[in-house]
């Protein structure tokens, strides 16, 4: 056995690791402004349309190429392949909406991978969980659809680039908060390829675009996310601004918030086409998220 005074020491308390406030106070500032953020836009709902209850969220970090991504975490998977696919016509609101919910029930059901759908809708505008009735500015203008998303009101239409985000978060953890992180680096990512910065805010979801020559503080969103979910199994997904008519936005106030405007990258001074842009987004998606495969575009087969 050991000699007593060696026992003596074994007995003794062990003493706490030094704190590194350094390290794990910006991390703890940044947990507590999160619970007190309410997103103004784009949350997360069931399916009878509350909000659910989100994990706190993980650290963001930096790399050197500027992409912001999160700390480890199953959601970004190099093993899981993703079914990629892309309409070039545009496809009726409730038809995607058809075509999303069948396929989310094959995933579940494990007879069908996950997918992201690339797609255009015709102009219309959607309301989610969150949408006021004041927001509707124009309600006679284009088609209003009751959406089961997060979220307020925003506009869809020709020259938006839809992104409808199929993830099965039962294999890729049950992370709701990190599914978000992951589409907003997602988006931020695809930017960088372009030499834009996007950015979030703590106080509204999407990806914003600094425009200081409108003055400090000036900036408008490129980007909006508003997901649901149903069986752990994510739809509905993110729309990003290419070239659409941006003075379809004057019927509602997106997203509920007023003190900002929208832009697209041909606002920005960018003549991209909507393959460029696609091309942009698979890259990235498979940098952050995961390796995909292409596809027929689902819109073939309509679901009655």
């Amino acid at each position: 056995g050991l000699p007593r005074y060696h026992l003596k020491v074994v007995r003794l308390p062990i003493p706490p690791w030094p704190q590194r406030w350094d390290l794990i106070g910006p991390l703890v500032i940044r947990r507590q402004r999160e619970r007190l953020a309410v997103p103004r836009c784009g949350r997360v709902t069931d399916r009878i349309g509350e909000r659910k209850t989100e994990p706190a969220p993980k650290m963001r970090l930096i790399t050197r190429h500027g992409i912001r991504m999160t700390s480890p975490s199953p959601l970004a998977s190099p093993s899981r392949v993703v079914d990629w696919a892309i309409s070039d016509a545009p496809v009726p609101y409730e038809t995607a909406l058809a075509i999303m919910e069948h396929r989310i029930e094959q995933i579940a059901s494990g007879a069908e991978p996950e997918l992201i759908w690339l797609l255009e809708h015709p102009p219309i505008y959607t309301a989610g969980t969150s949408a006021r009735s004041v927001d509707l500015l124009q309600p006679d203008r284009f088609p209003v659809y009751e959406t089961g998303r997060g979220g307020q009101y925003t506009y869809h239409g020709p020259g938006q680039r839809i992104a409808y985000v199929m993830l099965d978060l039962r294999a890729r953890g049950r992370d709701v908060r990190g599914l978000i992180t992951l589409l907003e680096d997602w988006v931020i990512s695809t930017l960088l390829t372009f030499n834009i910065k996007g950015e979030v805010r703590h106080d509204r979801v999407g990806i914003w675009v600094a425009r200081p020559q409108r003055g400090p503080g000036a900036e408008d969103k490129i980007a909006a996310i508003g997901l649901r979910l149903r069986r752990w199994i994510s739809f509905h997904g993110l729309s990003l601004n290419v070239d659409p008519d941006l003075e379809h936005f004057s019927g509602i106030v997106p997203c509920g918030v007023s003190d900002h405007g929208v832009t697209s990258l041909t606002d920005l001074g960018l003549v991209l086409s909507m393959p460029d842009v696609d091309m942009a987004l698979a890259a990235a998606f498979e940098r952050v998220v995961s390796p995909v495969r292409q596809v027929p575009s689902p819109a073939v087969n309509i679901v009655k």
